[in-house]
């Protein structure tokens, strides 16, 4: 049984960082893709970023060059490094597991950008 829990979210000015966690509890998590989701009130769940077992990332386009998705695998952690944020990043985060035959969901943090 996969449980993730995410930490790190909060109220940030327009030009600040976060750093978000997530904590994966269970057994191989090194074989798992590990994703960043968000959720803006009113919006569907989109992909922030994305990094494989391998190491592999993706990025949306709306975060390339300010946001960095890594893993930490000894720790079992995946962690999400936010710059330059902007007002239109304020939503849930929520923390992706996935293997071939399974998907686990962390319950999300809020990250809300206002001045």
């Amino acid at each position: 049984q996969v449980q993730l829990v995410e930490s790190g979210g909060g109220l940030v000015q327009p030009g600040g960082s976060l750093v978000l966690s997530c904590a994966f509890s269970g057994s191989a998590f090194s074989i798992y893709t590990m994703a960043w989701y968000r959720q803006a009130p009113g919006n569907q769940r989109d992909l922030v970023a994305r990094i494989t077992s391998g190491g592999s990332t993706n990025y949306a386009d709306s975060v390339k060059g300010r946001f960095t998705i890594s893993r930490d695998n000894a720790r079992k952690t995946v962690f999400l490094q936010m710059n330059s944020l902007k007002v239109d990043d304020t939503a849930v985060y929520y923390c992706k597991a996935s293997t071939m035959s399974r998907i686990s969901w962390g319950q999300g943090t809020q990250v809300t950008v206002s001045a």
